[in-house]
């Protein structure tokens, strides 16, 4: 009996220490979205224009995902345990200090701070996730940890609007700090200890640091396009010098003991088109969130609350269209499903290319982004079922890393483009967005007519790894 109660509380323990570690994700996940809906507000109170304005999303994906390899590097090497902890006080601490921001300078260093340590707690909590639970057990966890990632956009949007129209911008920011400090006085006595740390010399610091300014360097480049050209010195020479860094750190893998990325994974067809789709697909739905809250606000007059509620379905639209793919990528492969979630995508977007400034958001905008994004939730399962579902079960966990990569970069990337298209001018025009959303069709077909050429043949097997998209 007394066996049988100890072990009931060692489960009961697992599962609790599972939620708390869905809690801290799902923050990560909730900051993503979250600001996107405040961004005129922080704009009119700290005086930001649209490059400022622009980074203060972009900012916080690009550490995000340029970091995220080193964090999981980090948490091997350390111990997961310590790398979540230490992840979780940093995005609590920098959550503060975005809230604090009085101007755009503090506020643009917090939110990197956030990155930086959302790049250590998110690979560190699903290293843990992995750990703790064994069998069928470990099935379920990953289940749960998935379905963080399609709750935490919805909650985003709604969350939101209602704080910034209520207690003000800076509240999407402190929401953070009492979660962060419950989690912080609580994990530690779930979680289990980490083994000794393990030599970390060889850690590729200047891998990871490469990369993330390769990716700074481009979306400068893509940003700085929007005020001075495609053809000027400002813009090209930022994208000259991403092909550079981009080709110094493929370099610097090949000759590092201890390589960030294994390069040789991107000769891999299944990767390959997988990442690719997870960038493509995560551009577009981030730039819709973008697109559709600074419209709705500029365009519209709607508040910051409304236009919450507005997006609320089309967020849950994209975790409906996950839930499907989920099933139809075993039937119909995930070549039929990227083709039709793309094309989905395309069809969705196409009536705003043509979306006149005196439309009704409610019958325009509403139904074509959640259509949209319907068939872009179906590519996120499709592209992680790619990448790690056609390759064998030992290379999943690279595999994974490099698709959670690229999500954060596509979104990096979707709201750098966004912005450069639709805000040419204060305030924007509608004229602006209806460029931009010309772009996300053409861009949702292209990746229609190449889905059936980028992915291989065949059906997806079960493997060790697990992706949660947000």
């Amino acid at each position: 009996m007394a066996l049988d109660t100890a072990l009931a509380d060692v489960r009961s323990r697992r599962w609790t220490a599972l939620a708390l570690i869905c809690a801290a994700q799902f923050m990560l996940i909730l900051d993503v979205t979250v600001v996107n809906v405040a961004l005129p507000a922080v704009a009119a109170d700290l005086d930001l224009g649209r490059t400022a304005l622009t980074w203060v999303v972009t900012a916080y994906t690009l550490c995000f995902g340029g970091l995220m390899l080193l964090g999981g590097r980090l948490a091997d090497a350390l111990g997961a345990r310590r790398t979540l902890l230490t992840g979780l006080a940093l995005f609590t601490t920098a959550s503060l200090i975005c809230g604090l921001a009085p101007n755009a300078t503090v506020l643009l260093s917090g939110r990197v701070a956030q990155g930086i340590g959302a790049a250590l707690l998110s690979p560190a909590a699903l290293a843990l996730v992995t750990l703790t639970f064994h069998g069928p057990e470990r099935a379920r966890a990953l289940g749960v940890w998935a379905a963080v990632g399609g709750t935490g956009s919805a909650v985003g949007v709604l969350l939101g609007g209602a704080l910034t129209s209520g207690p003000g911008w800076p509240w999407i920011f402190y929401v953070n700090v009492p979660t962060g400090l419950a989690l912080l006085a609580v994990l530690p006595r779930l979680l289990p200890k980490d083994p000794a740390p393990t030599v970390t010399r060889h850690l590729d610091v200047p891998g990871a640091l490469l990369v993330t300014t390769a990716t700074g360097a481009l979306v400068y480049g893509l940003v700085q396009a929007g005020d001075s050209g495609w053809t000027a010195p400002a813009t090209l020479l930022p994208l000259a010098g991403a092909v550079v860094l981009y080709a110094t750190f493929a370099t610097a893998e090949r000759r590092t003991r201890t390589p960030l990325m294994d390069l040789r994974m991107l000769t891999r067809r299944p990767v390959v088109a997988g990442s690719l789709l997870m960038l493509v697909a995560t551009a577009l739905l981030i730039a819709f969130f973008f697109l559709g809250s600074m419209r709705l606000q500029h365009v519209d007059g709607m508040d910051a609350f409304r236009t919450g509620l507005l997006f609320l379905p089309v967020a849950l639209t994209t975790a409906i269209g996950a839930h499907l793919g989920s099933h139809l990528v075993t039937k119909a492969g995930p070549r039929a499903c990227a083709t039709g979630g793309t094309a989905l995508a395309a069809a969705g977007c196409a009536p705003l290319a043509f979306l006149g400034p005196t439309a009704d958001p409610w019958t325009t905008l509403l139904p074509a982004l959640a259509t949209a994004a319907l068939g872009l939730g179906a590519v996120f399962v499709t592209a992680t079922t790619t990448a790690l579902g056609l390759i064998p079960a030992h290379e999943a966990g690279l595999a994974s890393g490099i698709v959670n990569t690229f999500h954060e970069v596509g979104g990096t990337i979707g709201v750098a483009l966004a912005s450069t298209l639709a805000l040419t001018t204060t305030p924007p025009t509608p004229s602006g967005f209806t460029t931009a959303f010309t772009a996300c069709t053409l861009t949702a077909a292209a990746a229609a007519l190449a889905s059936p050429f980028l992915i291989p043949r065949g059906r997806p097997h079960t493997t060790g790894g697990a992706h949660g998209t947000h």
